[in-house]
């Protein structure tokens, strides 16, 4: 394993400046211009929009907590299931926190984090990522299948990207809602949903909250420090597939490199996460990560932290900004960490 700072320097999610801003006085690694990397993200995920359309389910009553499912149109033939949580007789238009699963989960493992939000009082929404739950037809292989075809060419991006525009679609429908204060919106998703809540915030201002969670990490640091094989091991049968269809028998930081350029395009340049954090100012951001995660390995989280410092600071609100490192953690949040994700919420959206 490389050599890391030691823990004790993220305990208070304060890193030394001349330690943090030394990856960015690297002119080749400058991001692009907020507008610029906006508008080429938004291009790789655009396709024809259609009316959300919603349907809900029959809600339910449990322990002072209404209870909906639903479902909403996200392009033509898809359809995206959700649930939706908040607190029994609540009046008026609410806050809403949206919540993004892991890799292989499912809007049903993040009920906890729905039933703390609708408790709190704020309005408690989850979706099924693309191919998990119940867009997974084929059950377990449906996700890597698709990344596959992905690389193959078939013009989706499953891997974290298109999840970004249904969030977008949901929050188009969100705002049509009489019971919804679009303008207190936050977001917050674990592991390949914190990945996918920096990714949102970055490129639709509607969200007014961040909470990303042990999934901000920079994919160029990985790449270029060859400590990337972690983060790969969460699709390896799809990477595996696309090194037999590229004739790679020892695939190494170069495939991995084309297998981006084909699956998500810039992840590691012009949208990696030290410039998607940047991209966020001066929205409210925290960052959860631990200090033993080997999938955002810390000096790839060190340049997240100093371009979300530089960038907060430049906006004048760098108390808007921050960074919680789990001790003598792996990859998982704490409950102490799930009440911080819940406390910042309550700061910023004031339910």
């Amino acid at each position: 394993m490389k050599r890391l700072l030691p823990a004790r320097l993220f305990a208070r999610a304060v890193l030394t400046p001349a330690l943090l801003l030394a990856p960015l006085l690297r002119a080749a690694d400058a991001p692009s211009p907020p507008v610029k990397a906006r508008a080429d993200f938004l291009k790789i995920i655009d396709r024809p929009r259609v009316p959300p359309a919603a349907e809900l389910q029959p809600a339910t009553e449990t322990g002072g907590l209404v209870t909906q499912a639903f479902t909403y149109a996200t392009a033509a033939g898809q359809r995206v299931p959700g649930l939706m949580l908040k607190k029994s007789g609540s009046t008026g238009r609410r806050p809403v926190i949206i919540a993004l699963h892991g890799t292989g989960e499912k809007k049903e493992n993040m009920s906890a984090d729905l039933r703390r939000a609708a408790a709190a009082g704020f309005i408690g929404v989850a979706i099924d990522a693309p191919y998990h739950g119940g867009r997974a037809p084929t059950g377990q292989s449906a996700y890597p299948d698709a990344i596959l075809r992905a690389w193959q060419g078939s013009g989706e991006h499953p891997f974290y990207y298109d999840t970004v525009w249904d969030v977008m679609r949901l929050v188009d429908w969100l705002a049509t809602r009489d019971d919804v204060d679009a303008k207190r919106l936050g977001l917050f998703g674990i592991s390949k949903g914190g990945i996918e809540t920096y990714l949102t915030a970055a490129v639709d201002p509607r969200i007014a909250v961040a909470v990303p969670c042990i999934g901000l990490e920079s994919f160029r640091w990985a790449l270029a420090n060859n400590d990337w094989q972690v983060r790969i091991s969460t699709i390896q049968v799809a990477f595996d597939g696309a090194a037999r269809d590229g004739g790679v028998t020892a695939p190494g930081a170069d495939f991995v490199k084309k297998f981006y350029d084909r699956v998500v395009p810039g992840i590691d340049g012009e949208f990696d996460g030290p410039a998607m954090v940047a991209l966020i100012a001066p929205r409210p951001l925290l960052a959860i990560n631990s200090d033993t995660d080997p999938h955002t390995p810390l000096p790839g989280l060190e340049e997240c932290t100093a371009a979300g410092r530089s960038a907060y600071a430049a906006a004048g609100v760098p108390e808007k900004f921050d960074v919680r490192v789990q001790l003598h953690t792996a990859h998982q949040v704490t409950p102490a960490s799930h009440q911080a994700v819940l406390d910042w919420f309550v700061r910023w959206l004031k339910p």
